[in-house]
């Protein structure tokens, strides 16, 4: 397992920090010289509320393109499928930095779209086949780790590129894009060969003997999808459509993002218009909500590998806080409180989605069936992407943006009654899995390996009678 993370822990979390900095950019460009000539806004003729459509675009196309690339990946290959998905939006980036008018500058965001599509989706499948779920905090924290100092790394480079303004007659935000396009396709031309498949594909030889794939096999729990299974099932994904639960971590995921999303398309402009710093240093105030994320992202999963709760458990007091910062947005009218309410709302935002996407892996099944569900729920998680930017429109500005944060507000605590319910669906499985995390780490200690018993998915044990936790002797 060691030699999996090696493979897979850093190469993924530069792969989804890349993704998260390249559709973030356009947050960052909209204030580098901002009231100049030179701003985005000014050179190609766009006010603010047309700007906003810039990301709920791209997220269009992101929720049209994600089922269909996702449902691809095993047929095509992971490395093949993934460097493909890289090195075409790195182009389309690049392409940014020759826009001439906000019309081509949308085209060109829809394409965006359309190209990142199945990154995430697809890296979590493959994981799948890889980890167990009780293991998935591991590599989702790797994720979502990277993906946070997007906010630190972008503002960095958003705040350093500023200064070549005018450089061979280009404005700063047009060689933000050029830059970053370029090394997306590096990156992704090195991804084709760094990137693994599955455990038993044939690249997987060269750095694993066949004991190891066997066993890397053997150790999944009986939902996982396996190297050998084929690249579309129609009775997965029926039954994927049929299952309840499907749609309540949909939901779920969609309104927290519609929150989460509306926040961090605006931070750049809010820690902008608090004051409290000049161009360009402005940038610099995105970090501090970016680096607080990546702290509370490595101390939870940390803390979910011990398995002291279970998953659902682990996520009631991160939507409480979520709900407690946004209600803060809209409360008070302190600079400092303001900040802070940043700060903490990123955070809390952040770190939500490392146990809920290690709780979501639990009842996957199947290679189809996983591939299909995780795409499907994230297009529609996604649709958050699309309306949380158009909810900071000119005409909430007057008041600070207080009703689009209301309605971020009462966006999370409807989200949370959908946490609610996923937790009910889920009950029995995610004890289970707590259980055999217990016991798994119980024999590591005493140096043996556990294999007596493993989570039930398709049989589910009851551990639950309505509310109420059976006893041990009841079970």
């Amino acid at each position: 397992m060691r030699k999996v993370d090696r493979r897979f822990l850093l190469l993924i979390g530069i792969l989804y920090m890349t993704k998260n900095i390249d559709y973030q950019n356009a947050a960052n460009v909209k204030v580098i010289q901002v009231d100049t000539p030179d701003n985005i806004l000014t050179e190609l003729g766009m006010t603010t509320d047309q700007y906003n459509w810039v990301q709920s675009i791209y997220f269009i196309a992101y929720i049209v393109f994600e089922v269909p690339s996702n449902l691809l990946l095993k047929k095509i290959t992971p490395h093949v499928w993934q460097s493909r998905i890289i090195v075409s939006w790195g182009i389309v980036l690049a392409c940014h930095a020759a826009v001439q008018s906000k019309e081509s500058y949308y085209a060109l965001r829809f394409l965006l779209g359309m190209m990142e599509a199945g990154l995430f989706p697809g890296l979590a499948a493959q994981l799948c086949s890889w980890y167990r779920s009780d293991e998935m905090g591991k590599p989702i924290m790797w994720m979502f780790g990277f993906q946070n100092c997007a906010g630190v790394v972008g503002s960095l480079i958003a705040y350093g590129v500023s200064y070549m303004n005018g450089l061979q007659g280009l404005s700063g935000w047009r060689w933000v894009y050029l830059l970053k396009g370029i090394a997306t396709v590096l990156l992704g031309i090195a991804t084709f060969f760094l990137l693994p498949d599955y455990p038993k594909s044939p690249r997987s030889s060269k750095w694993l003997t066949p004991r190891e794939q066997d066993y890397l096999e053997a150790r999944l729990s009986e939902n996982a999808p396996l190297t050998h299974e084929g690249a579309f099932s129609k009775k997965e994904i029926m039954a994927s459509l049929s299952d309840p639960r499907t749609y309540a971590f949909m939901f779920n995921q969609l309104l927290v993002n519609l929150a989460g999303y509306g926040l961090q398309w605006y931070l750049p402009t809010v820690t902008y218009e608090l004051g409290f710093a000049a161009l360009p240093r402005n940038q610099l105030l995105n970090i501090p909500p970016a680096a607080a994320s990546v702290i509370a992202i490595i101390i939870a999963g940390n803390l979910l590998t011990r398995a002291y709760v279970t998953r659902p458990a682990f996520t009631q007091p991160i939507m409480a806080g979520m709900v407690v910062m946004f209600i803060l947005f809209f409360t008070i009218d302190s600079r400092g409180g303001i900040y802070a309410a940043c700060v903490l709302g990123t955070m809390f935002y952040s770190v939500y989605f490392i146990p809920f996407w290690a709780w979501r892996s639990s009842s996957l099944t199947g290679m189809t069936g996983t591939a299909f569900t995780l795409a499907f729920q994230s297009c529609v998680g996604q649709v958050g992407g699309v309306i949380g930017p158009q909810l900071f429109r000119e005409q909430f500005a007057k008041d600070g943006y207080k009703t689009s944060f209301g309605i971020c507000a009462a966006a999370v605590i409807v989200g949370w009654g959908f946490n609610l319910w996923t937790w009910w669906l889920t009950r029995n499985i995610e004890w289970d899995v707590r259980r055999i995390r217990r016991l798994r780490m119980k024999s590591e200690k005493d140096g043996e390996v556990f294999g007596e018993d493993d989570v039930q998915v398709f049989d589910e044990r009851n551990f639950y009678s309505g509310l109420q936790k059976k006893t041990d002797e009841k079970i």
